[in-house]
């Protein structure tokens, strides 16, 4: 498992199910980097608690809402339009690595806030998930259960 928490996010994405789990709970409003980092915790041993939890939360609020999800929305609202017209398409897909970066950099500050809690032999990875994520819906904790059984296999 790797101690850098963008490389194990991107090791854990690239999981068979994993991206479409990610997918689904975003469109329920959760925000991916805080399930990853939360994933990432887990796996470190990291013990969970609710005021490490908000502590993330707090941090991601804006570069989340200010940041990636500006560009996740520019990038979608020209899906359409970019399938005819290549110059369109070409700015669309700069806007897709800008908001790779910018959900780099949340990664990296979530890093950062965290970077000194202690690690133990704690299994945290079912509660650091659940509580930064809302689940609604059985498609929901089944998506979170996908991401879950992912992590514990890297």
């Amino acid at each position: 498992m790797p101690s850098d928490l963008w490389r194990f996010a991107e090791d854990l994405y690239q999981r068979p199910g994993v991206e479409a789990a990610c997918l689904h709970l975003q469109s329920q409003g959760a925000d991916i980097c805080l399930l990853l980092c939360g994933a990432w915790l887990g796996r470190r041993g990291v013990s969970w608690n609710a005021e490490r939890a908000e502590c993330l939360r707090n941090g991601a609020q804006f570069w989340q809402r200010e940041v990636v999800s500006v560009l996740r929305h520019v990038r979608q609202a020209w899906r359409t339009a970019a399938h005819d017209d290549s110059a369109l398409a070409a700015l669309r897909e700069q806007v897709k690595q800008l908001e790779l970066a910018a959900e780099r950099v949340q990664l990296q500050r979530l890093a950062s806030l965290s970077d000194h809690w202690p690690t133990r032999a704690a299994e945290d990875l079912h509660c650091w998930l659940e509580a930064l994520t809302p689940l609604n819906t059985a498609a929901d904790r089944d998506a979170l259960e996908q991401l879950r059984a992912a992590a514990l296999q890297l």
